[in-house]
């Protein structure tokens, strides 16, 4: 939501999927090998996340709203409409656009598109990316994507910020690592493109590479760490949790809602195993904080008084008393990464509106957590909240009334 040598062709054996079945009419064996593989690839790439309006019943043929800092923009018609879409483009123009930041005629994209991550991708996967779209039912639907207001509208301002922060170029192996983990490193720095939503972002809306990986608050929620920070990322998961977690949407220390919940519904479930597991190696090897941060000053008395009387009357019967939750269903709080993140956020947001856990062949059981925005006033979240950090063995900043009240404000806005 950054030489130039190609992957070995080694790494993209797990991405070629055999077409089994008859071959469609004028469309060679070789060609639809070409176009399952683009399938797939999207489905790494979530293509779908932001090209298909949710409820239109028209897939890629964009429209919906992608919520930045600075203004919404409308994902672009992408099926093969030749007026609308994308039918009359070049393969360099679509090349171009997931790799290089520009779109037809060489109009520059804004980063809401992703191409300072596609442009890890070769030139084999675009196209096959290409082949695949070539074949979805071509929708006329004309979508103006920028909606931003003066003079953010103006495209040509791109250049300067490419400059600042877009490195073009190719996926290029580490030798020193394994080809598990250079796949890994492919698909999440590439199509992945994790960092994205979890890397902090500059106020001109660039990533912050010191601090890759550490986590950003975007659209009501707040993409969590997920460097080997023990305590705030994952380090205390294994490389097999981690898999589990982006195919199921399920492990013992998380359950996915949200924006999460979202991209492994429609993205990461429907992942081959290997490749999740190189995902996971991955992101397994990615440094968290230098450990030399001195943990939050402890809380008020009297907010953790308040919360743990809060918690003891409406959190309990679910989460239990001690914190552990209920395996599959509840997910634990205590020694929780996800309460422990120094953005709250996603608690906030769950607290004040609720959330539903994804659904996923191998976990098919939604759980789900009640709103408590009729409930609870502002300062009551904020001392359940500051309770729940702060117990059970975690340590976090403790969580404001006027925090609280931003947050339900946003969240009264982006619903009407």
């Amino acid at each position: 939501m950054r030489s130039l040598a190609p992957l070995s062709s080694v790494l993209f054996a797990s991405l070629v999927v055999s077409a089994g079945g008859a071959v469609a009419d004028g469309i060679d064996k070789q060609d639809f090998k070409q176009i399952e593989r683009g399938r797939y690839l999207s489905i790494i790439g979530d293509c779908a996340a932001c090209h298909t309006l949710p409820g239109s019943g028209h897939d890629l043929a964009g429209g919906r709203a992608i919520e930045t800092p600075f203004g919404v923009i409308l994902a672009p018609n992408i099926t093969p409409d030749p007026t609308t879409g994308i039918g009359a483009w070049s393969d360099e123009e679509f090349i171009n656009a997931m790799t290089a930041g520009t779109g037809r005629n060489g109009a520059h994209l804004y980063p809401a598109m992703p191409y300072t991550y596609y442009t890890k991708i070769t030139r084999g996967d675009a196209l096959a990316i290409r082949a695949y779209l070539n074949t979805v039912p071509a929708v006329q639907n004309p979508v103006e994507p920028n909606q931003l207001p003066f003079p953010l509208n103006i495209r040509a301002a791109m250049k300067v910020w490419n400059e600042l922060y877009f490195t073009p170029g190719t996926f290029v192996p580490n030798p020193n690592k394994s080809a598990e983990w250079n796949r890994g490193a492919y698909l999440a720095e590439g199509l992945g493109h994790c960092g994205l939503c979890h890397t902090p972002k500059t106020l001109l809306g660039g990533d912050k590479t010191a601090e890759r990986l550490r986590g950003y608050a975007l659209q009501g929620w707040f993409a969590a760490d997920i460097t080997s920070d023990p305590r705030r990322g994952i380090g205390g998961w294994s490389v097999d949790d981690i898999a589990k977690y982006l195919k199921t949407g399920h492990s013992q220390a998380s359950i996915a809602t949200g924006l999460m919940a979202e991209t492994i519904g429609q993205s990461t479930s429907n992942m081959n195993d290997a490749d999740l597991r190189a995902i996971a190696t991955y992101l397994k090897d990615q440094p968290g904080r230098d450990g030399t941060a001195a943990d939050p000053v402890p809380p008020e008395q009297s907010a953790m008084k308040m919360g743990a009387r809060i918690y003891a009357d409406e959190c309990s019967g679910c989460h239990v008393s001690d914190g552990k939750g209920s395996a599959g269903l509840f997910p634990p709080l205590a020694k929780s990464a996800l309460v422990q993140q120094i953005d709250p956020t996603s608690l906030m947001h769950v607290v004040l509106r609720g959330a539903r856990s994804v659904a996923t062949d191998a976990a098919p059981t939604a759980a789900a957590m009640p709103q408590f925005a009729w409930l609870l006033k502002d300062d009551e979240v904020a001392a359940v909240l500051t309770y729940i950090r702060n117990s059970w063995g975690n340590a976090a900043p403790a969580v404001s009334a006027d925090e609280v009240g931003k947050a339900r404000r946003a969240l009264a806005e982006r619903n009407e």
